[in-house]
């Protein structure tokens, strides 16, 4: 049974990555959001999880149950939730240390608002989702290349206080 995916999901149509000269408040999360979509199903194991993300060089993936976003897990719930505590990372489920009720966003929703929700909830990665369905994710470093020096140096701030 295969528990760890890698998506390749098509843009919605006429979506294609930009890259500046558009005003960010106008940029859609279609434009700049991650196609290529890395994914665990809950009863992955934590080991399959790690694994899957140390291939990837990625520091957190989103928990999918039939195309739906159940969580995120990160690297910190691993190393909080399992490593930290001795529990087997060969039987504990993702399920079972994921941060449940992950904010997402929309393809269609303003880049703005979705830095808004990263500085809010302080989260460095969305899930992108449209009709309950995960279509990409949108980081902080999608964001990033879009923006400005000044403007990057705010986000970050925003983002890393506690």
């Amino acid at each position: 049974m295969r528990r760890c995916m890698l998506v390749f999901a098509a843009r919605p149509h006429g979506a294609y990555p930009f890259r500046g000269g558009k005003k960010e408040g106008t940029m859609q999360v279609s434009e700049i959001m991650t196609t290529r979509i890395v994914s665990v199903e809950p009863t992955a194991t934590v080991r399959e999880a790690a694994t899957l993300m140390s291939r990837n060089n990625i520091g957190s993936v989103p928990v999918v149950d039939g195309g739906a976003v159940r969580g995120m897990l990160t690297d910190r719930d691993i190393v909080l939730r399992c490593v930290s505590e001795n529990k087997d990372a060969d039987t504990v489920k993702v399920s079972d240390i994921c941060t449940h009720g992950a904010v997402s966003v929309r393809p269609q929703d303003p880049v703005s608002n979705a830095m808004h929700l990263m500085s809010a909830e302080q989260v460095r990665r969305l899930p992108v989702v449209d009709n309950g369905k995960l279509v990409g994710m949108l980081s902080f470093a999608d964001v990033a290349r879009e923006k400005t020096g000044m403007e990057v140096a705010q986000s970050i701030s925003e983002i890393s206080m506690p």
